[in-house]
């Protein structure tokens, strides 16, 4: 899940609700990996790859007449210059999973 996170550049916890909903849909399992107990491992079940199979081509299609048939060929390789500077820039930098939790402050953190 942490490498999920930082791989979409995703909170940890922001990551695990989502996920708790996609379990609760049936769409993916979660469970310990076999090689580390503290890692957990998600799978894409059988009702979630027909529901992406089922979405993916509008999808595609969607994005293509709103993104991509406005733009000339010119465009087109400079937008794909631009967002692989950013994915690298994104990439870069220290994954949200490194940053330490914040703490919530206690009534003894305060005072009068």
């Amino acid at each position: 899940m942490t490498s999920l996170a930082d791989g979409v550049v995703y909170s940890r916890s922001g990551l695990t609700y989502q996920a708790g909903l996609l379990e609760k849909a049936g769409l993916i399992t979660r469970g310990p990996s076999p090689d580390d107990e503290r890692a957990t491992l998600v799978t894409i079940t059988d009702k979630g790859v027909a529901l992406v199979n089922r979405v993916l081509p509008g999808h595609i299609q969607v994005v293509h007449r709103l993104l991509f048939e406005p733009l000339t060929d010119d465009e087109l390789g400079r937008l794909g210059d631009i967002m692989t500077r950013v994915r690298d820039h994104m990439r870069a930098r220290p994954p949200r999973s490194a940053a330490p939790r914040k703490r919530r402050p206690t009534p003894q953190d305060q005072t009068p």
